[in-house]
Protein backbone atom coordinates (compact mmCIF):
# COMPACT_ATOMS: atom_id res chain seq x y z
CA UNK A 1 0.00 0.00 0.00
CA UNK A 2 1.03 3.22 -0.75
CA UNK A 3 2.44 5.28 2.37
CA UNK A 4 1.12 8.03 1.68
CA UNK A 5 -2.49 6.78 2.01
CA UNK A 6 -1.50 4.20 4.80
CA UNK A 7 -0.83 7.09 6.41
CA UNK A 8 -3.87 8.78 5.84
CA UNK A 9 -6.24 5.59 6.84
CA UNK A 10 -4.46 5.63 10.22
CA UNK A 11 -4.26 9.54 10.67
CA UNK A 12 -8.57 8.55 10.07
CA UNK A 13 -8.61 5.63 12.39
CA UNK A 14 -6.84 7.71 15.28
CA UNK A 15 -8.98 10.41 14.52
CA UNK A 16 -12.55 8.49 14.57
CA UNK A 17 -11.19 6.90 17.93
CA UNK A 18 -10.60 10.30 19.02
CA UNK A 19 -14.00 11.77 18.37
CA UNK A 20 -15.48 9.53 19.67
CA UNK A 21 -13.09 9.88 23.60
CA UNK A 22 -14.13 13.42 23.19
CA UNK A 23 -17.84 13.46 22.53
CA UNK A 24 -20.60 14.30 24.89
CA UNK A 25 -23.27 13.84 22.45
CA UNK A 26 -24.53 10.82 20.37
CA UNK A 27 -24.44 11.91 17.17
CA UNK A 28 -20.57 12.86 17.36
CA UNK A 29 -19.78 9.66 18.83
CA UNK A 30 -21.36 7.25 16.38
CA UNK A 31 -19.53 9.91 13.65
CA UNK A 32 -16.35 8.88 15.51
CA UNK A 33 -16.78 4.96 15.58
CA UNK A 34 -17.90 5.18 11.72
CA UNK A 35 -14.85 7.26 10.92
CA UNK A 36 -13.39 4.35 12.75
CA UNK A 37 -15.04 1.84 10.39
CA UNK A 38 -14.45 3.37 7.23
CA UNK A 39 -10.76 3.86 8.14
CA UNK A 40 -9.64 0.22 8.75
CA UNK A 41 -11.47 -1.38 5.86
CA UNK A 42 -8.97 -0.35 2.89
CA UNK A 43 -6.26 -1.63 5.84
CA UNK A 44 -7.79 -5.03 6.29
CA UNK A 45 -8.60 -5.63 2.52
CA UNK A 46 -5.20 -4.35 1.45
CA UNK A 47 -3.79 -7.77 0.40
CA UNK A 48 -6.47 -8.42 -2.23
CA UNK A 49 -6.67 -12.06 -0.97
CA UNK A 50 -10.49 -13.65 -0.94
CA UNK A 51 -10.45 -14.67 2.72
CA UNK A 52 -8.97 -11.09 3.31
CA UNK A 53 -12.11 -9.60 1.29
CA UNK A 54 -14.52 -11.96 3.07
CA UNK A 55 -12.83 -10.61 6.17
CA UNK A 56 -13.37 -7.12 5.18
CA UNK A 57 -17.08 -7.53 3.95
CA UNK A 58 -18.22 -9.66 7.18
CA UNK A 59 -16.67 -6.97 9.54
CA UNK A 60 -17.91 -3.75 7.22
CA UNK A 61 -21.60 -5.83 7.64
CA UNK A 62 -21.36 -6.60 11.59
CA UNK A 63 -19.72 -2.67 12.77
CA UNK A 64 -22.86 -1.26 10.57
CA UNK A 65 -25.47 -3.06 12.06
CA UNK A 66 -23.90 -1.87 15.27
CA UNK A 67 -23.64 1.90 14.46
CA UNK A 68 -27.34 1.29 12.99
CA UNK A 69 -28.41 0.00 16.20
CA UNK A 70 -26.35 2.36 17.99
CA UNK A 71 -28.26 5.35 15.93
CA UNK A 72 -31.60 3.79 16.60
CA UNK A 73 -31.11 3.47 20.41
CA UNK A 74 -29.76 7.43 20.73
CA UNK A 75 -32.79 8.18 18.44
CA UNK A 76 -34.77 6.71 20.90
CA UNK A 77 -33.37 7.87 24.09
CA UNK A 78 -33.49 11.79 22.47
CA UNK A 79 -37.37 10.70 21.61
CA UNK A 80 -38.10 9.09 25.25
CA UNK A 81 -36.22 11.95 27.42
CA UNK A 82 -35.25 14.98 25.47
CA UNK A 83 -31.74 13.97 25.80
CA UNK A 84 -28.45 13.82 23.53
CA UNK A 85 -25.97 13.78 26.13
CA UNK A 86 -23.84 10.44 26.63
CA UNK A 87 -23.89 10.69 30.26
CA UNK A 88 -27.79 11.38 30.44
CA UNK A 89 -29.02 7.88 29.86
CA UNK A 90 -32.00 7.22 32.49
CA UNK A 91 -34.66 4.85 29.91
CA UNK A 92 -33.39 1.34 30.45
CA UNK A 93 -34.90 0.62 26.69
CA UNK A 94 -32.10 2.65 24.97
CA UNK A 95 -29.65 1.62 27.87
CA UNK A 96 -29.94 -1.75 26.96
CA UNK A 97 -30.24 -1.84 22.93
CA UNK A 98 -26.74 0.23 23.50
CA UNK A 99 -25.23 -2.08 25.59
CA UNK A 100 -26.03 -4.92 22.88
CA UNK A 101 -24.88 -2.58 19.72
CA UNK A 102 -21.13 -1.81 21.77
CA UNK A 103 -21.10 -5.55 22.73
CA UNK A 104 -21.25 -6.42 18.85
CA UNK A 105 -19.17 -3.89 18.14
CA UNK A 106 -16.47 -5.00 20.53
CA UNK A 107 -17.31 -8.93 20.06
CA UNK A 108 -18.65 -10.04 23.24
CA UNK A 109 -20.51 -13.56 23.79
CA UNK A 110 -23.30 -14.75 22.37
CA UNK A 111 -22.63 -11.36 19.70
CA UNK A 112 -19.15 -12.95 19.03
CA UNK A 113 -18.54 -14.81 16.04
CA UNK A 114 -18.35 -12.71 13.42
CA UNK A 115 -14.63 -11.92 15.25
CA UNK A 116 -12.67 -15.48 14.78
CA UNK A 117 -14.07 -15.42 11.51
CA UNK A 118 -12.91 -11.86 10.67
CA UNK A 119 -9.28 -11.95 12.68
CA UNK A 120 -8.40 -15.49 10.57
CA UNK A 121 -8.75 -13.36 7.14
CA UNK A 122 -6.49 -10.81 8.49
CA UNK A 123 -2.97 -10.93 8.58
CA UNK A 124 -0.98 -10.27 12.03
CA UNK A 125 -0.67 -6.66 12.03
CA UNK A 126 -3.85 -5.99 11.09
CA UNK A 127 -5.34 -8.39 13.28
CA UNK A 128 -3.25 -6.62 16.27
CA UNK A 129 -5.34 -3.22 15.65
CA UNK A 130 -8.41 -4.90 15.13
CA UNK A 131 -7.93 -6.76 18.57
CA UNK A 132 -6.87 -3.10 20.44
CA UNK A 133 -7.05 -0.20 19.13
CA UNK A 134 -10.49 -0.77 17.68
CA UNK A 135 -11.76 -1.60 21.23
CA UNK A 136 -10.78 1.44 22.99
CA UNK A 137 -13.95 3.61 21.41
CA UNK A 138 -16.69 1.55 22.00
CA UNK A 139 -15.30 0.49 25.44
CA UNK A 140 -15.01 4.74 26.19
CA UNK A 141 -18.67 4.83 25.72
CA UNK A 142 -19.41 1.62 27.62
CA UNK A 143 -17.69 3.31 30.82
CA UNK A 144 -19.35 6.94 29.71
CA UNK A 145 -23.02 5.59 29.80
CA UNK A 146 -21.84 3.26 33.06
CA UNK A 147 -24.61 0.93 32.35
CA UNK A 148 -26.95 0.04 35.92
CA UNK A 149 -28.43 -2.92 33.89
CA UNK A 150 -26.51 -5.27 36.45
CA UNK A 151 -27.91 -8.83 35.14
CA UNK A 152 -27.20 -8.01 31.54
CA UNK A 153 -23.83 -6.91 32.18
CA UNK A 154 -22.98 -9.97 34.29
CA UNK A 155 -25.21 -12.28 32.06
CA UNK A 156 -22.97 -10.91 28.75
CA UNK A 157 -19.53 -11.20 31.25
CA UNK A 158 -19.50 -14.80 32.06
CA UNK A 159 -21.14 -16.05 28.53
CA UNK A 160 -17.95 -14.10 27.26
CA UNK A 161 -15.62 -16.14 29.24
CA UNK A 162 -16.81 -19.19 29.05
CA UNK A 163 -17.16 -19.18 24.91
CA UNK A 164 -13.88 -17.55 24.97
CA UNK A 165 -12.51 -20.41 26.93
CA UNK A 166 -14.61 -23.37 25.12
CA UNK A 167 -14.48 -21.89 21.34
CA UNK A 168 -10.35 -22.18 21.77
CA UNK A 169 -10.14 -25.42 23.44
CA UNK A 170 -10.39 -27.42 19.51
CA UNK A 171 -8.32 -24.37 17.42
CA UNK A 172 -5.37 -25.11 15.44
CA UNK A 173 -4.60 -21.79 13.85
CA UNK A 174 -3.52 -19.25 16.12
CA UNK A 175 -5.66 -15.95 15.06
CA UNK A 176 -8.50 -17.58 16.01
CA UNK A 177 -7.41 -18.63 19.43
CA UNK A 178 -6.31 -15.01 19.69
CA UNK A 179 -9.72 -14.18 18.93
CA UNK A 180 -11.72 -16.19 21.52
CA UNK A 181 -8.97 -14.97 23.90
CA UNK A 182 -9.83 -11.68 23.46
CA UNK A 183 -13.85 -12.69 23.62
CA UNK A 184 -12.82 -14.11 27.46
CA UNK A 185 -10.95 -11.15 28.03
CA UNK A 186 -13.76 -8.75 26.88
CA UNK A 187 -15.80 -10.90 29.15
CA UNK A 188 -13.91 -9.99 32.79
CA UNK A 189 -13.77 -6.59 31.91
CA UNK A 190 -17.41 -6.34 31.18
CA UNK A 191 -18.18 -8.35 34.47
CA UNK A 192 -16.67 -5.89 36.62
CA UNK A 193 -17.89 -2.70 34.85
CA UNK A 194 -20.83 -1.44 36.58
CA UNK A 195 -18.89 -2.41 39.91
CA UNK A 196 -15.44 -0.89 39.25
CA UNK A 197 -15.19 1.04 36.35
CA UNK A 198 -11.16 1.55 37.15
CA UNK A 199 -10.46 -2.01 37.48
CA UNK A 200 -12.13 -2.35 33.91
CA UNK A 201 -9.95 0.19 33.00
CA UNK A 202 -7.18 -1.66 34.16
CA UNK A 203 -8.22 -5.38 32.94
CA UNK A 204 -8.51 -3.18 29.15
CA UNK A 205 -4.41 -1.97 29.88
CA UNK A 206 -2.74 -5.23 30.68
CA UNK A 207 -5.01 -6.92 27.94
CA UNK A 208 -3.43 -4.50 24.90
CA UNK A 209 0.24 -4.58 26.42
CA UNK A 210 -0.28 -8.55 26.85
CA UNK A 211 -1.97 -9.13 23.64
CA UNK A 212 0.34 -6.37 21.81
CA UNK A 213 3.55 -9.21 22.78
CA UNK A 214 1.89 -11.97 21.83
CA UNK A 215 1.00 -10.36 18.46
CA UNK A 216 4.64 -9.34 17.96
CA UNK A 217 5.99 -12.77 19.18
CA UNK A 218 3.78 -14.77 16.26
CA UNK A 219 4.65 -11.86 13.67
CA UNK A 220 8.33 -12.39 14.47
CA UNK A 221 7.74 -16.00 13.74
CA UNK A 222 5.73 -15.84 10.97
CA UNK A 223 3.42 -18.39 12.88
CA UNK A 224 -0.30 -18.83 11.82
CA UNK A 225 -0.86 -22.29 13.20
CA UNK A 226 0.28 -24.48 16.36
CA UNK A 227 2.62 -26.53 13.66
CA UNK A 228 4.86 -23.81 13.02
CA UNK A 229 5.41 -22.56 16.17
CA UNK A 230 7.12 -25.77 17.40
CA UNK A 231 10.20 -24.66 14.93
CA UNK A 232 10.45 -21.37 16.70
CA UNK A 233 12.77 -22.43 19.04
CA UNK A 234 15.59 -22.57 15.81
CA UNK A 235 14.79 -19.27 14.79
CA UNK A 236 14.73 -17.07 18.24
CA UNK A 237 15.67 -19.55 21.43
CA UNK A 238 15.70 -16.75 24.03
CA UNK A 239 12.48 -15.49 22.38
CA UNK A 240 10.64 -19.04 22.24
CA UNK A 241 12.05 -19.67 25.92
CA UNK A 242 9.88 -16.29 27.00
CA UNK A 243 6.81 -16.25 24.89
CA UNK A 244 5.53 -19.49 26.97
CA UNK A 245 5.74 -17.10 30.22
CA UNK A 246 3.65 -14.66 27.66
CA UNK A 247 1.02 -17.11 26.84
CA UNK A 248 0.55 -17.82 30.62
CA UNK A 249 0.26 -14.44 31.36
CA UNK A 250 -2.56 -13.89 28.89
CA UNK A 251 -3.57 -17.34 30.90
CA UNK A 252 -3.83 -14.83 34.39
CA UNK A 253 -1.11 -17.22 36.39
CA UNK A 254 0.51 -15.79 38.70
CA UNK A 255 3.27 -14.68 39.65
CA UNK A 256 2.75 -12.69 35.93
CA UNK A 257 1.31 -9.42 34.73
CA UNK A 258 -1.91 -11.13 33.58
CA UNK A 259 -3.07 -12.44 37.14
CA UNK A 260 -3.35 -9.20 38.67
CA UNK A 261 -6.68 -7.92 37.07
CA UNK A 262 -7.71 -11.22 37.52
CA UNK A 263 -7.07 -11.03 40.96
CA UNK A 264 -9.04 -7.58 41.90
CA UNK A 265 -11.48 -8.36 39.73
CA UNK A 266 -12.32 -11.61 41.95
CA UNK A 267 -11.79 -9.77 44.63
CA UNK A 268 -13.85 -7.21 44.03
CA UNK A 269 -16.84 -9.50 42.93
CA UNK A 270 -16.72 -10.91 46.34
CA UNK A 271 -17.44 -8.05 48.42
CA UNK A 272 -19.93 -6.78 45.82
CA UNK A 273 -21.89 -10.36 47.64
CA UNK A 274 -21.61 -12.18 44.30
CA UNK A 275 -19.70 -14.99 45.18
CA UNK A 276 -21.09 -17.39 42.64
CA UNK A 277 -20.67 -15.43 39.66
CA UNK A 278 -16.75 -14.84 41.20
CA UNK A 279 -16.61 -18.84 41.24
CA UNK A 280 -17.56 -19.26 37.73
CA UNK A 281 -15.30 -16.85 36.23
CA UNK A 282 -12.62 -18.68 38.18
CA UNK A 283 -13.74 -21.72 36.39
CA UNK A 284 -14.00 -20.12 33.16
CA UNK A 285 -10.50 -18.88 33.54
CA UNK A 286 -9.27 -22.32 33.85
CA UNK A 287 -10.47 -23.45 30.40
CA UNK A 288 -8.85 -20.38 28.62
CA UNK A 289 -6.02 -21.69 30.60
CA UNK A 290 -5.64 -24.81 28.95
CA UNK A 291 -5.21 -23.32 25.47
CA UNK A 292 -2.39 -21.67 26.65
CA UNK A 293 -0.93 -24.08 28.15
CA UNK A 294 -1.35 -26.28 24.76
CA UNK A 295 0.11 -23.29 22.79
CA UNK A 296 3.43 -23.75 25.27
CA UNK A 297 3.92 -26.90 25.01
CA UNK A 298 3.66 -26.94 21.23
CA UNK A 299 6.56 -24.11 21.46
CA UNK A 300 8.59 -25.50 24.04
CA UNK A 301 8.20 -29.40 24.75
CA UNK A 302 7.37 -30.52 21.03
CA UNK A 303 9.37 -30.70 17.62
CA UNK A 304 7.76 -30.48 14.04
CA UNK A 305 7.77 -33.86 12.42
CA UNK A 306 10.55 -32.73 10.02
CA UNK A 307 13.13 -34.33 7.36
CA UNK A 308 17.06 -33.73 9.03
CA UNK A 309 17.52 -31.04 6.18
CA UNK A 310 14.18 -29.61 7.14
CA UNK A 311 14.84 -29.22 11.15
CA UNK A 312 17.14 -26.07 11.13
CA UNK A 313 15.61 -22.82 9.47
CA UNK A 314 17.66 -20.36 8.35
CA UNK A 315 18.83 -17.56 11.27
CA UNK A 316 18.44 -14.17 8.83
CA UNK A 317 18.52 -10.92 10.54
CA UNK A 318 15.37 -9.92 10.93
CA UNK A 319 14.52 -6.65 9.40
CA UNK A 320 11.10 -5.83 12.01
CA UNK A 321 11.75 -3.75 14.94
CA UNK A 322 12.21 -5.70 18.32
CA UNK A 323 12.34 -2.74 20.58
CA UNK A 324 8.37 -2.81 21.11
CA UNK A 325 8.07 -6.51 21.88
CA UNK A 326 11.11 -6.21 24.37
CA UNK A 327 9.21 -3.66 26.21
CA UNK A 328 5.75 -5.00 26.30
CA UNK A 329 7.42 -8.34 27.24
CA UNK A 330 8.51 -6.90 30.50
CA UNK A 331 5.56 -5.23 30.88
CA UNK A 332 3.51 -8.70 30.28
CA UNK A 333 6.34 -10.57 32.82
CA UNK A 334 7.35 -8.42 35.47
CA UNK A 335 4.00 -5.98 36.58
CA UNK A 336 2.87 -7.54 38.76
CA UNK A 337 4.82 -6.39 42.07
CA UNK A 338 3.59 -3.20 41.05
CA UNK A 339 -0.12 -3.92 42.06
CA UNK A 340 -0.53 -1.17 44.52
CA UNK A 341 0.87 1.67 42.81
CA UNK A 342 -0.97 1.11 39.75
CA UNK A 343 -4.72 0.41 41.29
CA UNK A 344 -3.15 3.68 42.97
CA UNK A 345 -3.22 5.40 39.90
CA UNK A 346 -6.29 4.11 38.16
CA UNK A 347 -8.55 5.26 41.40
CA UNK A 348 -7.31 9.33 41.56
Amino acid sequence: MNPYILATLLFGLGLGTTITFASSHWLLAWMGLEMNTLAIIPIMAHLHHPRAVEATTKYFLTQATAAAMLLFASTTNAWLTGQWDIQQMTHPLPVTMITLALALKIGLAPVHSWLPEVLQGLDLTTGLILSTWQKLAPFALLLQIYPANSTLLIILGLLSTLVGGWGGLNQTQLRKILAYSSIAHLGWMILILQFSPSLTLLALLTYLVMTFSTFLVFKLNKSTNINTLAISWAKMPALTSLTPLILLSLGGLPPLTGFMPKWLILQELTKQELPTTATLAALTALISLYFYLRLSYAMTLTMSPNNLAGVTPWRLPSAQLTLPLAVTTTMTLALLPLTPAITATLTL
